[in-house]
């Protein structure tokens, strides 16, 4: 049986091959961000405090639209101004309702690196990423083979962009490779929506050092943040949380402020 996963990437291959018969990898390589540096998330949240990597996006598949109206650039360079360690971006539209636009017009107002969040299934979009701007690109064990899943790290490391690996249970954690930057622990199962804390402690003393550790997702409380950092992970990648407010920068900044300050 098929589930949501499948169908998004089944629409994702289709989308793909529609836009690399419009736009070349000669031309993506001529955009003013292909040519800068990028900068490394990894190190951000190794040195961070909060370790927060605050995500804009204005709808799930699991809840529908969350801020439909939201202003990328407006919340995006709030989160960067209140503190984020990283910022997450949506760039796909039919299930999150973000576009590359978005990325690409928040850039110049962000001071801490970006993650590209997509669904990676092409080399073509790890080209794509870097000329939008991104500093990380995402890849979902869940999505990939582990033989893509090194393909890909090993593109994405030659033009400079960081990996964000993306697992959901033990098996997925065969995926890991040197060219992983961060390892990121899903507390949504992406096959079946559900999602449990537990997953991020579970799979926190099987993760490798030498991968900073990301839990993501369903995290809304600061002791839970407390008890992720005790366990290992220094990133903690959060976005319905801030976005479900009327003004999801102002709700981060409160959030990074608990944390800092010991409060709950």
């Amino acid at each position: 049986m098929s589930t949501i996963l499948d169908k998004i990437i089944a629409d994702k291959l289709i989308e793909v091959a529609e836009r690399k018969a419009t736009i070349s990898i000669s031309d993506l390589e001529k955009s003013l961000d292909f040519k800068r540096k990028c900068l490394s998330m990894k190190q951000s949240l190794l040195n961070s405090e909060s370790g927060i990597i605050a995500e804009f996006k204005r709808k799930s598949p699991s809840l529908g639209w969350i801020h439909e109206h939201a202003d990328v650039q407006t919340v995006t360079s709030g989160y960067s101004d209140a503190g984020a360690s990283g910022i997450s971006i949506l760039t796909d539209f039919p299930y999150f309702g973000g576009t590359p636009a978005d990325l690409i017009a928040a850039r110049p107002s962000i001071k801490c690196p970006v993650l590209r969040k997509d669904f990676i299934v092409d080399e073509y979009q790890l080209y794509e990423a870097k000329a939008m701007g991104a500093d990380v690109i995402l890849l979902i064990a869940a999505a990939l083979s582990s033989s893509q899943t090194k393909q890909l790290g090993r593109k994405a490391h030659e033009l400079g962009l960081e990996v964000l690996l993306e697992v959901h249970n033990r098996a997925e954690l065969d995926h890991a490779n040197e060219f992983v930057d961060m390892l990121g622990v899903n507390n949504r199962n992406l096959k079946t929506f559900e999602q449990s804390i537990q997953v991020s402690f579970d799979l926190a003393n099987l993760i490798p050092n030498n991968f900073a550790k990301v839990s993501e997702s369903g995290i809304s409380k600061v002791e839970t943040v407390r008890e992720l950092r005790e366990a290992g992970y220094c990133g903690f990648l959060m976005g319905e949380n801030f976005m479900k407010e009327e003004n999801p920068a102002e709700a981060m900044s409160k959030f990074i402020k608990k944390i800092k300050n010991g409060n709950q």
